[in-house]
């Protein structure tokens, strides 16, 4: 690859970029920000964070007595504030934790990446602190666009965003938090690298961030006012969650992957299996598991709504922190998990589940039998044996050409996937066979990168004429300049090894099918050009007119040395806080703007609602808040929310992106909207079930709050969408019964009844809705769930959680 022209790139951040020489290297980094230290080895000392979660453990084991844990469990519970009454608060003594407590955490460290950074920052700026309570880190990685390569994409990403990327920057300097610069890697894979180790828990603005959990970290994904309670050190509330145990028996073959495991899973459980639950994997099939596969597992798990995802710590683990440089945190955890402080098994913390330990559910793989899976489209759950793909292909009329396989993101960019991938590659160039579809490929890392590039990777992708993208999001969140002119509108096929593939969300396009697959699956296939060739059974045609077949693909766990820190430029910058800094905002920016405080809760129940819209289908934080050409907007809450509901569909006329007025006359959603905004016309959303899956985007609650949204009404939430609208204060509430999503309609009047009460009582009563029907008059009351709690309720009262905050500080 060519180096980066640096001299081309303007403002401060890359000046700052440049001259920064002096800043500690990432494997220094890693080792002052992580659980361990350099101080000890031996079993009778432990770092200072482990000391606290092993002290956390013993009050754990004290209130619970004998009671087996999951591994889930000994983690989570062992970051509570309060262990007695998170734990024995209505919850028969200890015995139904799970689904019942609400438990109040203390995270050890909050992870942004640049596009929810910046309200989060926003947020954290209201509440006048120096610094943050706990280490805090900020990853440049959703504003550059993939289109036709890492160096030629970064420096337009630089020169398009580089006010907020000074933002960033000036804040991270002031306040303290770790800042890596665009080109530095995807947040989740960085964490990864330096951050995770065994034991922390850890929260992250992305809906991704259980990558980490292969590294047996509690890693959950929030919105931004959830990161500013941990960083103004205020315990973050969860719902204790239940515990789907997957156990994993025999070995996988050859052209199967840890992505076919979640993917058959994401089938199995579909979008909604795993609200609600952490999913815990162990089992005799893991002996075979590397980290990044393990890794690729939790990414994945966000699909099926899970608070996160969790393995063991295995030999696996051990080897991916010394080739990471992490020696000493290998030595640490395994020190930690000899380490006690009294008698009986349960006085050690073990990275593992207790024997005897119970499941809410479980699940039972047997990685023998199991066969590569794409999942698709417009859905991740949509989930298809790869030996029956073809005639499902072909029975539901999808495109059979395929424009473009895309390899890498968050989810398949390790050097392992790499490796597999690139044997692929090398197989087909002996036999004289270049890829028929577009071929990108993303490293997760300047790390990833730079090891590929010594080792030659990189190099035989480009010579067979794939294109190698920066190292950021790029078109898995819509970062997407396609350059074969495909029309929007117009039906085609994709396949990607990424995570999620929501219509219209890779290219903007509403008819591309993104296909999800194993990298290696994808790789093969994007040769063939071809949705319906089968890499495991089918030949291709060399020049010369032989039959061509794809050996199984072969690759290294890790590199034979060490990981490359790349180069100097895209280190973390890392220091002290430095008050005299000036957050860089400019009054007439169209892309930063501070915040005003919302409004807060009348001393009544509301009334005078009006049902904006009601929504049919699947309606996603993509669809709600749109990413893509959004994502500029991310740090100016006016301008971003023109794009409100954008994509949402009619119920009542199929149509996307209308609405209609009192009047009958016809809008789109976010201009009526706006419209009530100025009007003062408070109003809801009815919508069906698991509204607001997919990405931890809280500007999907805080658009509808600017614009006068003060309850949503669904079949069912999505967890983290649920949790930001209270954040917000915007009133989530469910059917009590489903059938009752009928007897309401856009521009029906609606009152609440005991929602003023229930708030006041701290999150106890009912409340239902009154609603005036728009064309007849009559009143029909719906009964409906809630699920807020006495912390939720106060946030709701105050106007938000930020309200609350800032009172406090």
């Amino acid at each position: 690859m060519r180096s980066i022209d640096l001299a081309s790139r303007s403002g401060a951040a890359l000046k700052r970029a440049i001259q920064a020489k002096q800043l500690p290297s990432r494997v220094a980094c890693a080792s002052a920000r992580s659980f361990s230290s350099t101080s000890s080895n031996n079993t009778g000392v432990l770092p200072p964070r482990y000391e606290t979660l092993y002290n956390k453990y013993s009050e754990v084991r004290r209130v619970l007595g004998s009671q087996r844990l999951t591994l889930a469990e000994k983690i989570l519970y062992s970051h509570l504030d309060n262990v007695e009454e998170s734990l024995l608060s209505n919850t028969n003594g200890g015995r139904d934790i799970r689904g019942k407590a609400n438990l109040k955490l203390k995270p050890d460290r909050v992870n942004m990446q640049d596009a929810s950074a910046q309200m989060a920052l926003l947020q954290f700026m209201t509440c006048n602190l120096p610094q943050p309570v706990i280490p805090a880190s900020i990853h440049c990685d959703h504003l550059i666009v993939g289109s036709k390569g890492a160096d030629e994409d970064l420096k337009a990403g630089i020169a398009t965003n580089n006010e907020v990327f000074d933002f960033l920057e000036s804040a991270g300097k002031k306040y303290g938090i770790d800042f890596w610069p665009p080109g530095a890697g995807i947040i989740h894979q960085t964490v990864l690298e330096n951050y995770a180790v065994p034991g922390l828990m850890m929260l992250g603005t992305d809906s991704h961030s259980p990558n980490a959990g292969g590294l047996t970290t509690i890693t959950i994904g929030v919105g931004g006012a959830d990161a500013v309670e941990a960083l103004v050190g205020a315990p973050w509330e969860l719902k204790a969650p239940k515990i789907l145990g997957v156990r994993l028996t025999g070995k996988l073959n050859d052209w199967v992957s840890a992505k076919d495991v979640i993917l058959h899973l994401t089938g199995r459980l579909t979008v909604r299996g795993g609200t609600g639950y952490i999913v815990e994997y162990f089992g005799p099939g893991l002996e075979n598991f590397s980290l990044p596969a393990m890794a690729t597992a939790c990414n994945m798990g966000a699909e099926i709504g899970a608070t996160t995802s969790i393995f063991p710590f295995t030999e696996a683990s051990s080897r991916y922190l010394k080739a990471t440089n992490r020696e000493q945190a290998d030595k640490d955890a395994k020190n930690f998990e000899n380490f006690t402080k009294g008698t009986g098994q349960d006085s050690f913390f073990k990275f593992k589940a207790d024997e005897g330990a119970q499941y809410d559910e479980l699940i039972e793989i047997d990685l023998s039998k199991l066969e590569p899976h794409i999942n698709g489209p417009f859905t991740p759950d949509l989930s298809i044996p790869l030996s029956e793909f073809k005639k499902t292909v072909q029975e539901q009329k999808w495109p059979e050409k395929l424009s473009a396989g895309l390899i890498g993101s968050c989810t398949n960019s390790s050097y392992e996937d790499m490796t597999r991938c690139e044997s692929i590659v090398k197989a087909a160039e002996q036999a004289g066979i270049k890829p028929a579809a577009d071929f990108y490929i993303t490293p997760g890392s300047e790390g990833i990168r730079a090891t590929l590039e010594r080792d030659n990777t990189l190099q035989t992708f480009e010579k067979a004429g794939g294109i190698v993208l920066s190292n950021a999001c790029g078109p898995c969140i819509g970062q997407w300049k396609r350059q074969d002119n495909i029309p929007k509108g117009t039906p085609n096929a994709i396949l990607t090894s990424y995570n999620r593939n929501f219509r219209g969300r890779n290219d903007g396009n509403l008819e591309t099918m993104n296909f999800l697959a194993s990298p290696e699956i994808v790789t093969a296939m994007a040769y063939a050009g071809s949705t319906t060739f089968n890499p495991i059974t089918d030949s291709l045609t060399t020049p010369d007119g032989k039959e061509f077949k794809f050996p199984a693909p072969k690759g290294l766990e890790g590199p034979e040395t060490p990981f490359e820190a790349g180069r100097e430029v895209f280190q973390v910058q890392s220091g002290s806080p430095n008050p005299n800094v000036e957050v860089a905002i400019s009054p007439s920016s169209e892309r930063l703007a501070l915040l005003e405080p919302f409004e807060p809760f009348p001393d009544s129940d509301l009334s005078g609602l009006r049902v904006l819209v009601k929504v049919t289908g699947k309606c996603t934080t993509d669809t709600i808040s749109a990413a893509g050409p959004w994502l500029k907007y991310k740090g100016h809450l006016p301008n971003i929310s023109e794009n409100t509901l954008n994509t949402a569909v009619n119920a009542a006329t199929g149509e996307v992106n209308v609405a209609y007025d009192l009047d009958g006359s016809k809008h789109t959603i976010p201009d009526l909207a706006k419209q009530w905004k100025q009007r003062n016309q408070p109003w809801l959303v009815v919508a069906e079930h698991n509204y607001g899956e997919g990405s931890a985007r809280e500007h999907a609650a805080l658009q509808p709050r600017y614009l006068g949204a003060r309850i949503i009404v669904t079949k069912s939430f999505a967890r983290i969408h649920e949790t930001n609208l209270k954040k917000q204060g915007v009133v989530p509430l469910t059917f009590a019964n489903e059938q009752d999503y009928d007897l309401i309609d856009a521009g029906d009047e609606v009152a609440t009844v005991g929602l003023y009460e229930m708030l006041k009582n701290g999150g106890q009563g009912e409340v239902s809705l009154r609603v005036t029907k728009k064309d007849t008059g009559k009143v029909v009351e719906i009964k409906t769930k809630h699920a807020v709690s006495k912390d939720q309720a106060g946030f709701i009262l105050a106007g938000s959680a930020l309200n609350l905050l800032a009172k406090g500080n």
